[in-house]
């Protein structure tokens, strides 16, 4: 029974995580939904499910208000509305799960990025009695933008259609022809009632029609391992370890988190910006020393030579190095109530490094709702998402932000109130 019982603990431990966010319209049903998944996959605490039952009769709902487990602020609680990004954890025997429950109003839009920006997956809901609007645009070309390998569209409320087929099927052509004009790897759609769980983690018996799988099913089977890029080794070293002490005296680690690609003992590498090369004498993580490290393990790395490496600096394969640029195009999302002031200088966070920018051209600002370009408009002002020239004082090790999500995106830090203004990805 114990063995038994340790075993199902260690496959619940490896169990592979997955992160999702939520987007669509105000009143689609974000919160719902979630609170939904949570509800029916038993992922409720006794006494949070207490206080929301209490909450719910209070205001005179007959039975459970499900959008009161993610909208947590104040405000969100009396407009019945999300506002904040709000994140939830919760595991099932095949996987476990971070949500992301982004806001759905316009002026919220810099929230939405925030929350969809290290997601495997979206989810992005449509009313099915409005069908594809402004906000789906706008939320479908972020997803679009951010590179997120997989989109599920879930048309919500259909018990307010009479699960009607024929509605589910206009939605998904309307959606087709928006997706068309974007960069959109693996679409699904599901048709739910949130509200009821038709489709949330059971399988609709008022829909026999839809033969896929209910979303839990979707997202618990989903193939996320070959999202990872393998094959550009990136290394950022985030700080060196010198213990200095007993058989670690003359022990010299470089600690991190290996962004992409894999790494070998004996693999000959590049030491960047300085060029110099070296070959790997061991790797070792918290569990002990490896052969083999895969993105994205935090692990130590020791090399043969004795080379002056510090933070900022990044570890590659000799034969597969980044660009090494000081001028860039990128997508910027202006996340600041200030605007951008021209030829101002801005700190820019890219991987371990830090360096000094400023934004030289502003090229074009994109119309989410027409997905449209505006060339006339230069002024970058919150929530307005933009493609720029930046130069930096120095040259960063950078690639495209389709190829690698990691050393391909960066954020903007104004120097004087040390707030992060911007969120960008390198074309």
């Amino acid at each position: 029974m114990i063995n038994e019982k340790t075993t199902k603990e260690k496959q619940l431990l490896n169990n592979q995580l997955l992160r999702f966010s939520t987007a669509g319209s105000v009143d689609d049903g974000k919160s719902t939904l979630i609170g939904r998944l949570l509800y029916d996959s038993k992922s409720i605490f006794e006494d949070q499910l207490s206080s929301i039952e209490k909450t719910s009769q209070r205001r005179g709902f007959d039975g459970i208000d499900l959008a009161l487990f993610t909208d947590g602020l104040k405000d969100e609680r009396e407009q019945g509305i999300t506002i904040d990004v709000a994140y939830r954890y919760f595991t099932t025997p095949k996987r476990k799960f971070i949500i992301a429950d982004t806001p759905g109003h316009i002026q919220y839009t810099r929230n939405m990025v925030t929350g969809a920006s290290t997601a495997n997956a979206s989810i992005v809901l449509i009313d099915a009695r409005n069908g594809v609007v402004e906000q789906t645009k706008r939320h479908s070309y972020i997803a679009s933008l951010l590179q997120i390998p997989h989109i599920i569209v879930c048309i919500n409320k259909m018990d307010l259609v009479d699960y009607s087929e024929q509605r589910f099927n206009e939605i998904i052509e309307e959606y087709e022809r928006i997706a068309s004009k974007m960069m959109i790897k693996d679409v699904q759609f599901i048709p739910i009632s949130a509200l009821k769980g038709d489709n949330v983690v059971n399988r609709s018996e008022n829909m026999p029609w839809f033969q896929g799988a209910p979303l839990l099913h979707t997202l618990e089977t989903m193939h996320i391992s070959s999202d990872i890029n393998k094959i550009d080794a990136r290394f950022p070293v985030q700080t060196v370890i010198r213990p200095q002490v007993g058989e670690f005296r003359d022990y010299r680690g470089y600690a991190g988190r290996l962004e992409s690609g894999i790494l070998r003992i004996g693999d000959e590498v590049c030491i960047l910006p300085a060029g110099f090369t070296s070959k790997i004498s061991s790797i070792d993580t918290f569990d002990g020393q490896i052969n083999t490290a895969f993105a994205p393990m935090s692990i130590a790395i020791s090399l043969e030579d004795e080379i002056d490496i510090s933070r900022g600096d990044m570890i590659v394969r000799t034969n597969n190095r980044p660009r090494s640029e000081q001028e860039f195009e990128a997508m910027i999302c202006w996340l600041n109530n200030s605007s951008a002031q021209a030829r101002t200088k801005y700190t820019i966070r890219h991987t371990t490094n830090e360096q000094k920018v400023m934004i030289k051209e502003m090229v074009y600002k994109m119309d989410i709702n027409s997905i449209e370009r505006n060339m006339e408009d230069k002024d970058i002002n919150m929530n307005d998402i933009c493609r720029v020239i930046i130069r930096s004082t120095k040259p960063l090790m950078i690639d495209d932000y389709r190829e690698n999500r990691y050393t391909g995106s960066f954020i903007l830090i104004d120097e004087s109130t040390n707030e992060t203004v911007a969120a960008g990805m390198i074309l």
